[in-house]
């Protein structure tokens, strides 16, 4: 029993795994954030470089 509690192999890989799923929850919530306003500018320099050509 002791030696399971000792165990600490996997420990380092569930800390790396929330490490990342963080991540991905900051990058969604910004993505979703910033979404309309990104495709607004994007869409605003299309319509100048279609006008400038």
């Amino acid at each position: 029993m002791k030696n399971f509690w000792r165990n600490e192999e996997g420990q380092g890989m569930v800390e790396y795994g929330l490490i990342i799923a963080l991540v991905a929850v900051v990058v969604i919530v910004g993505l979703t954030a910033l979404g309309g306003k990104a495709n607004t500018l994007f869409s605003g320099i299309g319509d100048k470089l279609t006008l400038g050509s």
